[in-house]
């Protein structure tokens, strides 16, 4: 879904329509993994060839790529409900980084919610329900 940005900021969501925003680095964290990755392995393989001047201009020469990737990419504002990104739009103050509290706020909503929806697609088997029977709890053994 393209949105065009009407106003320089974002004030809610735009699929959701939730106020609770946050912004992040719009960088592809694969990416980043596979940077580091690469960086460590190539050090360790000069580092026990004795070349160790190799084996830190690797490391350092990884940093200094990761940095100046910090610097060129943009952010990103994420809504905390729906994980929309909405690209194009100034974070504004109201738009910290990642909060885990009301970040596991929301995800514990959406354990509720998925529990609530399969228990309404539950199917019960009209031999194990009998319409007016009252439920009768079977006793369980113990191990």
């Amino acid at each position: 879904m393209r949105l065009s940005a009407a106003l320089p900021s974002l004030p809610a969501c735009a699929v959701c329509g939730n106020h609770e925003l946050y912004k992040k680095k719009d960088f592809a964290h694969t990416l980043g993994m596979a940077i580091l990755i690469i960086a460590i392995v190539l050090s360790t393989v000069t580092y026990y060839w004795y070349e160790k001047w190799w084996s830190w201009s690797f490391l350092i020469g990884s940093a200094i790529i990761d940095g100046v990737m910090y610097l060129m990419v943009g952010d990103v504002v994420v809504c905390y409900r729906c994980d929309a990104h909405h690209r194009g739009f100034l974070p504004n103050e109201a738009h910290e980084a990642w909060e885990i509290t009301i970040g596991e706020r929301y995800r514990q909503e959406r354990m509720r919610l998925e529990r609530q929806d399969a228990q309404k697609l539950e199917v019960r088997s009209p031999e194990s329900k009998v319409e007016g029977a009252a439920d009768v709890q079977r006793p369980t053994r113990d191990p």
